[in-house]
């Protein structure tokens, strides 16, 4: 699918988070075009690097990223790029963050802890960003301030609500990305 001529003006998103979050789920379903995703089976290459003992079903990983885009209004389109969630490629990060205007965090509330990492990169590179709190299906859903809390965010950080395989929902917490951005343009 062509870009529309009649764009003019484009913003690249970050997706990030911990490994196994959703990310690639997450893009693969917000996505307009046929996503580039850059998954690879797990190996025994991973075994004592990677910490599988949270992810237990997990059997692919981004190695690179993920790439998606999604048209906003006949002026506007959002690159969106996933970053990969393992400490060992966070030195895409830097090449990924390059003129990104702003970054949605993936968390998993059963996880939180393995997302400090991830905010440390996203506020070391300046990102302007919003939390969406990915709801897996069986666990418990915690009330959004309980998770703003434990994260020890600002007041004025958004944090929503969203299950990545919904497109609906994957939808509504990139809207309040855009719609934070847009907010401190204003």
């Amino acid at each position: 699918m062509y870009l529309d001529p009649d764009v003019v003006r484009s913003v690249k998103i970050l997706v990030v988070g911990a490994f196994g979050v959703g990310k690639t789920t997450y893009i693969g379903n917000i996505s307009e075009i046929e996503p580039l995703q850059t998954e690879e089976e797990i190996t025994e290459a991973s075994v004592g690097v990677d910490d599988l003992s949270r992810t237990p079903e997990k059997t692919t990983t981004t190695v690179a990223m993920d790439f998606g885009r999604l048209t906003l209004s006949d002026e506007l389109v959002l690159y969106i790029f996933g970053t990969p969630g393992q400490e060992r490629f966070k030195e895409m990060w830097e090449e990924l963050s390059r003129g990104a205007l702003g970054a949605l965090v993936i968390v998993d509330p059963q996880r939180l802890d393995e997302s400090f990492p991830v905010l440390d990169l996203v506020e070391r590179f300046g990102l302007t960003y919003a939390i969406g709190v990915n709801h897996f299906e069986g666990t418990t859903a915690y009330p959004l301030e309980e998770v703003r809390e434990a994260l020890n965010l600002p007041a004025d950080t958004p944090v929503v609500g969203c299950d990545v395989r919904d497109q609906r929902s994957a939808a509504q917490a990139l809207i309040t990305l855009v719609q934070h951005l847009q907010s401190l343009l204003d």
